[in-house]
């Protein structure tokens, strides 16, 4: 075994190099998940959001109305992009007595 010996305010500064790349670290770790990966619907769900059933939701896609990701062949779709499908297409009623 070999033993080293470094100046005690050598030894300090390589302790805080050490601490600032951990914090970095940390915090692009913690940007990658605010990016993240929110949580992501499925068919299913779109469908209960919407209302429709899943012949139409696929026409949806078919027709480029809603964007989705396909992985290992199931389908899924951002809330946002549901959610401004659903604000594209709602229309207020305007009741007259």
């Amino acid at each position: 075994m070999e033993i080293v010996s470094i100046d005690t305010r050598l030894f300090d500064e390589m302790i805080r190099r050490v601490k600032s790349v951990e914090e970095k670290a940390v915090a692009l770790c913690r940007s990658q998940e605010d990016l993240g990966l929110k949580k992501w619907l499925d068919n299913q769900e779109v469908c209960e959001v919407l209302g429709i059933s899943l012949r139409t939701l696929q026409t949806y896609r078919e027709k480029g109305l809603l964007a989705y990701s396909c992985i290992k062949h199931k389908i899924f779709y951002k809330p946002e992009d549901v959610e401004v499908l659903l604000k594209s297409s709602y229309h207020q009623q305007n009741r007259t007595k």
